[in-house]
């Protein structure tokens, strides 16, 4: 009864802002959508990429969706794609600014949700000078053909004993043991409980970072979130997310630890942070946003 309510009061207000958009500007085309809701209820979850390029068969290389309150626009031509990434990339350079993404990456304090202004350009100089140079890059090859080895083991052993060998499951790893070497300094593929709370955080963000959360279509209706029991699932991840991260900081801060042969992606951060060069100063935040924007 209340959610029908809310529904009434908040229509005349949903149509209201349909009129003023229309007459400030035409729209691309698009499908028709219900009032409130939009199109939202029309996407299909299994498979939405399918469903989006029927749509482009119908309404052209550029259409229009209302997902709620979100205007969004839909890019289905290498042509148009170039329009809106090349010829007008800073119109579309913005970020939304999506609840379980910006809680999970410590309110975009790291690149890939950061909104483009003056602080973006400085976080993507660090990144670009810094930490994803030709240099360092290369620096990182022992690692690459470290683990790309261990992988041809495992597959010759499958070979050996006439056993299938599933790729996905051996070169998903590869990529994620990388990784984490790289940023980290250290692998999570062994066998042990450090193992296995890992990937458990590693689902945990996956689902949160794309979870729907009304705050993000409905505004009026944010409080669903917490009677559905979503933001308290958040917060716990993102509370685990931050020990995770602290932990592998404090890890590199210890004066104990042996000196490691090269350094990972934490360690230069770390350094960084002491140069204060910057016209952003790294933070502790600064650091864990971009370490798991890397992974």
């Amino acid at each position: 009864m209340m959610i029908l309510l809310l529904i009434l009061l908040a229509l005349p207000l949903f149509l209201l802002f349909l009129l003023r958009n229309q007459r400030r500007a035409p729209l691309p085309p698009g499908p028709p959508g219900l009032p409130f809701i939009g199109n939202l209820l029309q996407l299909d979850k299994s498979a939405p990429h399918l469903y989006l390029w029927r749509l482009s068969k119908q309404y052209g290389p550029l259409m229009f969706l209302r997902l709620g309150f979100v205007p969004t626009l839909v890019v289905s031509s290498a042509r148009m794609a170039k329009e809106v990434m090349k010829t007008h990339d800073l119109e579309f350079s913005g970020r939304p600014s999506l609840l379980g993404q910006q809680k999970l990456f410590y309110n975009g304090l790291g690149l890939t949700f950061t909104p483009y202004n003056d602080y973006w350009r400085e976080m993507r100089k660090i990144c670009v000078l810094h930490l994803f140079n030709s240099k360092r890059v290369q620096s990182f090859r022992y690692i690459r053909e470290d683990e790309v080895l261990e992988m041809i083991k495992k597959i010759s052993k499958f070979a050996s004993a006439s056993k299938l060998t599933n790729l996905s499951e051996i070169l998903i790893p590869l990529t994620s043991t990388i990784i984490c070497r790289v940023a980290f300094g250290k692998r999570y593929d062994d066998e042990g409980c450090e193992r296995s709370r890992f990937h458990e955080l590693l689902g945990g963000i996956q689902t949160m970072a794309i979870a729907f959360f009304f705050s993000d279509y409905f505004p009026l209706m944010s409080w669903v979130d917490k009677l559905t029991g979503m933001i308290s699932r958040l917060e716990k991840v993102s509370e685990e997310l931050d020990l995770f991260c602290q932990k592998i900081i404090d890890e590199h801060l210890d004066p104990n630890k042996p000196m490691p042969e090269q350094e990972d992606i934490t360690d230069i951060l770390l350094r960084l942070q002491k140069d204060r060069s910057f016209t952003v100063d790294l933070t502790w935040d600064h650091i864990k946003a971009i370490l798991m924007v890397i992974y």
